[in-house]
């Protein structure tokens, strides 16, 4: 399949959406309040940057620099409001990491915070100590005196709120500074419904093109079964057919071997198949070990399976496909070839890095052997990053060995 497109590039619905709307929402309220040129100027870059970006946690970042900087404020802040009134998210600009770190957990909605919440109207401090809705500042706080607090809005419903405080130079928050910060949350308002829309169409279209690749596996699954297990399985019976006919032991031994070599092969496609069907939902140790499950038929028994770490959590889809694809022609090579009698795969999230081992009692690797299937499994670990090795296990058999590097949590 062709690679898949970022969704605004692929979906002409998810195309950056224009800021007509932001600078509209913007000149409606231009009228209201009177400007000096070079603070309309700061605003309407301001409008622009937030418009520049559809990413939900982006947008809010720029709305509390730009507020900073166009009141001149030390200090910003905004809140988002959840479904119960108090603050799902917090976001500043001004503090230092050492300041936030400090700080500890973010506020929940009480004092100055809480009332703006539970009236949510413009409201402007010389002194927030003084404030009846004060409850001071925690350890570790920077000092703040003036403050302005003006309410977000999407649509009529207020979603959250600006906090702006110790304006630079000592003086008080302006009524102009209140205008200019209530025009940019109009704005704000309006950039923060158009992301929240891109973002349930973006949900959209990945999962109709998940959907696609669903179909697709179906497809190829099917045609597996179908068009390739059947004919391999009616090969294998026709030359099972005509051993008898044969006078000459070696020609008969070969006929044998080359039957034991396609049920090998259906046996892989079964794997494969099975591999295909897996929902991309489903728990990875629960897909090892339904893969495991399928290939037992071939080895004669089942291989013992252990895990160790987050692998539920910590392995990408990505890695997850490329896994199983190794660990099925792993077992397939110690079913045709190693005799062996036990097989131990073991999967382990550790130090930021998967960690697979397949070890088996069989007799070895001849050093005859042809090397292919071992350099195919090289090259998968080489191409997520990572690392493959085989080595003599003991007292006898194979062990084989992958270090995928993993991505830190989010």
């Amino acid at each position: 399949m062709d690679p898949v497109s970022p969704p605004h590039q692929g979906d002409p619905q998810l195309r950056k959406l224009p800021i007509d709307d932001l600078l509209g929402e913007l000149s409606s309220r231009i009228d209201e309040i009177v400007l000096g040129r070079e603070r309309l100027r700061a605003l309407l870059d301001a409008v622009i940057s937030i418009g520049s970006d559809l990413e939900l946690a982006a947008i809010l970042d720029r709305i509390v620099a730009a507020a900073c900087t166009l009141v001149d404020a030390r200090y910003g802040a905004l809140g988002v409001l959840d479904d119960s009134g108090g603050l799902a998210d917090f976001r500043t600009h001004g503090l230092t990491e050492e300041e936030i770190v400090a700080l500890g957990d973010p506020p929940t909605g009480r004092g100055i915070l809480g009332h703006i919440i539970e009236v949510p109207e413009p409201l402007r401090l010389a002194d927030l100590s003084r404030h009846p809705a004060s409850v001071g500042f925690p350890p570790g706080h920077p000092p703040m005196r003036t403050f302005l607090g003006v309410p977000v809005k999407v649509g009529e419903k207020a979603w959250g709120n600006l906090y702006l405080t110790d304006k630079r130079g000592g003086g008080m928050f302006t009524d102009d500074d209140e205008d200019i910060i209530k025009a940019l949350a109009a704005a704000a308002g309006v950039a923060i419904d158009n992301a929240r829309l891109y973002g349930q169409l973006a949900a959209s279209q990945a999962e109709r093109e998940r959907l696609v690749v669903f179909r697709d596996r179906d497809r190829i699954g099917r045609d597996l079964h179908d068009l390739v297990i059947q004919r391999l399985f009616a090969t294998g019976l026709q030359l099972q057919s005509i051993v008898h006919l044969v006078d000459a032991p070696e020609a008969a031994t070969r006929i044998h071997s080359a039957v034991d070599e396609i049920d090998g092969a259906i046996s892989d496609l079964r794997a494969a198949i099975y591999s295909l069907h897996t929902d991309t939902a489903q728990a990875f140790s629960q897909t090892v070990r339904g893969l495991c499950g399928v290939v037992r038929h071939h080895l004669g028994f089942a291989p013992q399976v252990e895990f160790a770490g987050p692998v539920d959590d910590a392995v990408p889809e990505l890695v997850r496909i490329e896994v199983l694809a190794m660990l099925r022609e792993a077992l397939s090579n110690a079913a045709r070839h190693a005799h062996a009698r036990q097989v131990l795969v073991t999967i382990a999230v550790e130090a930021g890095a998967l960690r697979i081992r397949v070890a088996d009692d069989g007799i070895g690797i001849p050093p005859q052997a042809p090397r292919r299937g071992l350099a195919n499994l090289a090259s998968r670990a080489a191409a997520l990053g990572g690392e493959f090795t085989v080595n003599p296990a003991e007292p006898s058999g194979t062990e084989l060995r992958w270090s995928i590097p993993l991505p830190p949590p989010n």
